[in-house]
């Protein structure tokens, strides 16, 4: 089976939902690169908990100050364990259960060398997801989250502070194929950390340059204006080895 790598940022997730993201990827990854943006918090201790887990350390946060250098640091330690395939996720997003099963499959076919899913964001809990405007998964599309590394692409990514993406430049531009597998984002289904996410969001683009600002205005929006789907389990079926 070709190895897969997967990679994420984390800082100070302690008391939110990394310790369940990690044990999600251990059924299935082969190593889970890690890059600690400075937390304060037992975040290091939970990633060392898991024997997967290659863990890196950064003194100081580099987020809020260049996303794009940070996520260029990630990827080189992702590439330097020899990885066949690459998966980025962030530390409040888990692919469904049925992955463990479906994902041989994608890392075995030769017709693609990425593959995008949908992703959705929880909100209010983990049963329903939001469909109005931006938020709507069904219209937002699909977005490269695995790719096969190649050494010969580029690994640059575009100089921006906010918004650069996950994954470098040339990997986001690969015919890539469009699997059903959903990711759930967890990063809004808790209520009482909406004022603070929307409040960073509007401090980093304080001129709307990346999103709307009826987007940002409508993470504040009053559940009546609000329009969510229930989400339900996918059908897990077992993988076979050939």
């Amino acid at each position: 089976m070709p190895k897969l790598t997967a990679m994420m940022i984390v800082y100070n997730e302690a008391d939110r939902y990394l310790e369940r993201c990690l044990r999600s990827l251990t059924t299935y990854a082969d190593e889970i690169v890690v890059l600690d943006d400075g937390s304060t918090d037992a975040t290091p201790e939970i990633c060392l908990s898991f024997p997967l887990v290659k863990l890196y350390r950064r003194e100081t946060s580099l987020f809020l100050l260049d996303e794009s250098r940070l996520r260029h640091e990630l990827w080189t330690y992702a590439v330097a364990g020899n990885p066949e395939w690459i998966l980025a996720l962030d530390a409040d997003e888990l692919l469904e259960a049925r992955a463990a099963y479906e994902l041989p499959y994608l890392l075995k076919q030769k017709l693609f060398s990425a593959v995008s899913f949908r992703l959705f964001d929880c909100w209010g809990g983990e049963d329903y997801y939001r469909v109005d405007g931006l938020w709507n998964p069904w219209l937002r599309g699909f977005a490269i989250y695995l790719v096969k590394y190649q050494p010969h692409l580029s690994s640059e990514w575009p100089p921006l502070p906010f918004h650069c993406g996950r994954l470098p430049l040339a990997y986001r531009r690969l015919p890539h194929l469009e699997s059903d597998l959903r990711i759930k984002h967890l990063g809004w289904a808790n209520p009482a950390e909406l004022r603070l996410k929307y409040e960073r969001a509007v401090s980093r683009d304080p001129d709307c340059l990346y999103l709307p600002r009826e987007h940002y205005e409508s993470i504040l929006w009053p559940p009546e204006k609000i329009h969510l789907e229930k989400w339900c389990e996918g059908v897990t079926i077992p993988y076979r080895k050939s």
